[in-house]
């Protein structure tokens, strides 16, 4: 969204000095000099701490004018912001927060064009196995932060540039803009500027003749149930979740659900699953920008049993042993980005589920 406001000179500076530093996110808050997050730290940047009321006074100055509205009432507020136009454009994600009776706020870059799979280190193979998927629910999953938005994005463009699909996108916000190609059809739906929530997003969406649809966040019962039968009925569902393994975003999608219902949730998403992808993002070895770490489970006959009956715990092993299949488990994967010097072995030890398989030099291991 764009805004013709006169912007805040100290929050303009501030934003258009991220892209020379690298800067992924831009702090703002009360009591603290403004901070940027380079390559997953934070350095702050500037003298002059954060005064009270001067982060809402400043966002009050890029703030769509649908947000205006609402910018005084609410304590959490999520939208995006676009400065300049052409080559010039900027745009950037916000989230505008309360905080012991003031307001902080969060910025994060969002590039102009839509990062390729091979920019960010998505394993060929596993996006290929992907991309011929024509029905089913695709789960991207990881902690806030962990390029869950990107990677859909980039999956999406595929499709996009491939041709010959109608792709629905359900937001919040919109961040990537997907240019208009001959043979595909992209429409973007803004949770609460477009349409409600995600719920009614997804069950207008089905109304309107769509080989994809895209859920920014599966995060209540009702937008999960749409999403597991829409899956069912035809249609290839992406969206994400927030659990920090693939074995963890099956649980927290049947826990959406009451008790009693539990059986025919993991029934239902046993034979709708496609693939349950978890994303980190590591500190590089070299100290660039980070590095993409990945968990890939597929909905094979091994992994749609242990859904069905509830052996939640037996996921790790059909990773390990779906290898055919283009699965490949966290630590297998740590090990082959420190075969490649990507990332440390202290950094591998400390992100994976068996610490004790890097004690000594790893190998490089494939998917």
């Amino acid at each position: 969204m764009m805004t013709s406001n006169p912007i805040d000179a100290r929050l303009l500076e501030l934003l258009t000095g991220m892209a020379p530093a690298e800067a992924s996110d831009l702090h703002l808050v009360p009591g603290y000099r403004p901070m940027y997050r380079v390559h997953g730290k934070l350095s702050n940047v500037g003298e002059q701490p954060v005064a009270r009321g001067d982060a809402v006074a400043m966002v009050k100055t890029v703030a769509p004018h649908e947000v205006l509205a609402r910018i005084d009432d609410e304590t959490d507020l999520d939208f995006a912001v676009q400065l300049g136009e052409g080559d010039g454009t900027a745009r950037f994600r916000v989230n505008l927060f309360a905080s012991r009776g003031d307001r902080g706020v969060c910025f994060r870059a969002i590039p102009n064009e839509i990062p390729t799979l091979a920019d960010l280190g998505f394993s060929v193979d596993l996006a290929e196995r992907i991309l011929t998927e024509r029905n089913g629910l695709v789960l991207l999953t990881g902690i806030t932060g962990s390029g869950k938005t990107t990677s859909l994005a980039a999956l999406i463009q595929v499709f996009n540039t491939r041709g010959g699909y109608r792709i629905i996108t359900i937001e919040e916000p919109i961040e990537y803009i997907y240019p208009p190609t001959a043979d595909s059809m992209v429409t973007q739906r803004e949770v609460g500027v477009d349409v409600a929530s995600f719920y009614d997003g997804l069950r207008f969406g089905l109304r309107q003749d769509p080989d994809i649809l895209l859920v920014g966040e599966i995060r209540d019962r009702e937008t999960a149930q749409l999403a597991l039968s829409a899956a069912e009925t035809g249609h290839l569902i992406l969206a994400t979740m927030h659990t920090a393994d693939a074995k963890g975003a099956i649980t927290r999608l049947v826990d959406l659900f009451p008790a009693d219902q539990h059986d025919d949730i993991r029934t239902q998403l046993s034979m709708s699953l496609r693939w349950a992808i978890a994303q980190h993002l590591l500190p590089s070895g070299n100290g660039g920008r980070r590095v993409l770490a990945m968990e890939a489970m597929c909905g094979s006959y091994s992994v749609r049993n242990a859904i069905r009956q509830g052996k939640i715990e037996s996921l790790d092993s059909a990773i390990q042993s779906g290898r055919r299949e283009g699965m490949f488990s966290l630590d297998t994967d740590l090990q082959q980005l420190v075969g490649q010097g990507l990332i440390s072995m202290d950094t591998a030890r400390s992100f994976a589920k068996d610490p004790s398989e890097f004690g000594h030099t790893a190998g490089g291991g494939l998917y």
